[in-house]
């Protein structure tokens, strides 16, 4: 029984790691079943009329409301996880003070019992005694003759109480010691395990980092070079631009997805980095809907302009008669 709850608590990965993936996974079916719709009406737009259009515009307008909503619920859920998780661990700490705890109690009321016990074997027969001295002591109006078993009785039992209230708060106090002490041990349970800090490599500034394979800042600094001197052929080409932004998006948006995933389950970082990552997906994601209805709505105030280009009256060369 050892031996299989030793290989339990090494199983990799952990329970918390094994319920972040599902949740994780679980959440990315559901974003990409809703991109899919996206991207389904994205690809009817440009074949619709105007009202088509408008109504692209109002689901896309709905839809990044829902994706808000969304987001908003699972960052609540996270949060309620994250707090029962404490909890469960925090109980964890403190139980083996409170299990200690217990027993003291347990033992004082023992004690106490015991100290009852003796008391009334001390009082029976100070109180066969009294059966003589109290009618005498009522006779001679002497009180310390009468009830003598009684008032050794009360007697004992005060103190006793007395000394059992004294050790259960001393037993209360020293357990919210060690509650507090539990909570700042540096032991706690955790995620992962820490990694030492006498291991861990000092730069000194001395030694250069070299980068290779994946460089955003490089392809970042290029997008907006290119948006900076970018001189289009014509307007359409703008268009054809903004149909093809939202797929743009989602791909950069993916790669922090990919980021967020592979700092969780492969490199040596700690959680919050993940979570930054997730966070910058998220957003970027809100940008893809914002991107989804920026394409219906340019179709819808250029309608006129776009039809000339898409659907011109007796041929292109005839159209160009109108020189606005």
């Amino acid at each position: 029984m050892r031996a299989l709850r030793q290989a339990r608590k090494e199983q990799a990965p952990s329970r918390s790691a094994a319920r972040q993936q599902t949740t994780a996974a679980r959440r990315a079916v559901a974003d990409a079943r809703r991109d899919a719709r996206a991207a389904a009406r994205a690809a009817k737009a440009p074949g619709q009329g105007r009202a088509g259009r408008a109504a692209g515009w109002t689901a896309g307008k709905t839809a990044s409301g829902v994706r808000a909503l969304v987001n908003k619920a699972r960052a609540a859920r996270d949060r309620s996880t994250q707090g029962q998780v404490a909890e469960k661990r925090a109980q964890v700490r403190k139980a083996p003070a409170r299990r200690k705890a217990r027993w003291g109690l347990l033992k004082s009321a023992a004690r106490f019992q015991g100290r009852r016990l003796l008391a009334a074997l001390l009082a029976l027969p100070v109180g066969l005694l009294g059966c003589l001295t109290t009618p005498l002591g009522r006779k001679l109006g002497w009180k310390w003759l009468q009830y003598p078993g009684r008032r050794l009785y009360r007697g004992l039992m005060r103190s006793a109480q007395e000394a059992r209230a004294e050790r259960d708060e001393q037993i209360r106090a020293r357990l919210a010691a060690e509650e507090a002490e539990a909570e700042r041990d540096p032991d706690e349970i955790g995620d992962r395990v820490e990694r030492p800090a006498p291991v861990i490599p000092a730069n000194d500034g001395q030694e250069a980092i070299h980068v290779s394979g994946f460089k955003f800042e490089e392809a970042a600094a290029e997008m907006e070079n290119a948006a900076r001197t970018y001189e289009p052929d014509g307007n359409m080409e703008v268009l054809a631009m903004i149909d093809n932004l939202p797929t743009a998006l989602l791909s950069i948006a993916n790669t922090f997805r990919i980021l967020a995933e592979r700092s969780d389950e492969e490199f040596a970082f700690e959680k919050e980095v993940a979570a930054g990552f997730d966070d910058i997906h998220q957003t970027l994601i809100n940008a893809v809907d914002a991107a989804e209805t920026l394409v219906p709505l340019f179709r819808s105030v250029h309608a006129a302009d776009i039809a000339r280009h898409e659907d011109p009256r007796n041929g292109t060369e005839a159209e160009k008669g109108w020189n606005v």
